[in-house]
């Protein structure tokens, strides 16, 4: 990109509470969501107009509540198009925060450029009081523009901070620092400037296995959540829907009740991948630590979250059967 031009950036527009709209100033939690077009928005925020060019697409317009594997792929797609393209410097797509994370480092994991991608929400629909859309949107422009922000992957911008899509969840259902990364953020957008205090360590974009594949479908994975007196019916149960994997979402490091070892023994016996992680939100859960994994054939999710781990293991998926490899993806991504 010549330093004498402005960036040329790419909006997508996929509905949210970035896109909402409320009946009066007060309505930060009741109001409707994704009804108004990204062109709109831009337009309520003329400053965008001075950090670059910008073109915009509305390629969906829903919460992303709603988002599966075909709005998973179809976006991964359409930004595929776009950063291949010499003109296009950048991407920023607007996105519902329910499943913002989960998007983002789906992207992370299978996009095959350098360019900066940068995935923005908001916790406030633009008519409330205090709406924390339209400066996180700018501080997503500032991203996608600035020369730093290539090669680290994809990043997420709120709150006046940078996180990577690989780290970064949703932790909040209302409060502006909604999203929060286990390292901490990887820098700031402070007044229309970028800055970056850690990188990524993990493999990510153009280092990533899925980046240079064509992927026309992900294989179904599910979640089972753990609880005081949890029953083993709710294995079976996932396992008669055909998935190809269940992630047990296990107390504290990845801890499993004895009532449900033999339903996630059979679970696995019939071809279903088991993987331990943990409802915590965060921390390790180690191979062969709170359960013989080696012995029952399962998996552990490392340093991952459930619903993200879900993300990874759809993908390896796609390439691979054996636990060894599909442990190996864990401790790599």
């Amino acid at each position: 990109m010549s330093s004498s031009r402005k960036p040329n950036i790419v909006v997508l527009g996929t509905g949210g509470t970035i896109a909402g709209h409320g009946a009066s100033t007060v309505n930060t939690a009741a109001y409707a969501c994704s009804v108004r077009p990204i062109e709109q928005i831009l337009i309520e925020i003329p400053a965008i107009a001075l950090i670059a060019n910008v073109k915009t697409e509305q390629v969906l317009q829903m919460g992303s509540e709603n988002f599966g594997s075909a709005q998973l792929l179809m976006l991964r797609k359409r930004i595929a198009a776009l950063l291949q393209d010499d003109e296009v410097d950048g991407v920023v797509v607007t996105h519902g925060t329910d499943t913002l994370d989960e998007t983002a480092y789906f992207l992370h994991l299978t996009l095959n450029s350098v360019k900066p991608v940068v995935i923005v929400g908001a916790m406030r629909p633009p008519t409330a009081l205090s709406a924390d859309g339209p400066l996180n949107l700018y501080n997503a422009m500032v991203l996608a523009a600035s020369p730093e922000s290539q090669a680290k992957g994809i990043l997420v911008v709120a709150n006046d901070e940078i996180h990577s899509a690989r780290d970064v969840v949703k932790s909040s259902t209302f409060k502006l620092e909604a999203f929060a990364s286990p390292y901490g953020p990887l820098g700031y957008v402070v007044e229309g400037r970028p800055s970056f205090y850690r990188l990524p360590a993990r493999r990510h974009t153009v280092n990533s296995i899925w980046s240079g594949s064509e992927i026309h479908q992900l294989p179904e994975v599910g979640i089972v959540y753990a609880h005081g007196g949890v029953s083993p019916a709710a294995i079976a149960a996932m396992a008669r829907s055909g998935v190809s994997a269940i992630i047990y979402a296990a107390t504290g490091s990845g801890n499993v009740a004895a009532d449900m070892v033999d339903a996630l023994r059979q679970a696995r016996a019939e071809g279903i991948h088991i993987v331990r992680a943990s409802r915590t939100g965060s921390g390790i859960v180690m191979r062969n630590g709170a359960q013989p994994d080696d012995r029952y054939d399962w998996l552990a999710v490392d340093d991952q979250v459930p619903h993200k781990a879900r993300i990874l293991l759809m993908l390896a998926l796609t390439r691979y059967t054996a636990t060894r490899e599909l442990q190996d993806v864990f401790q790599a991504y």
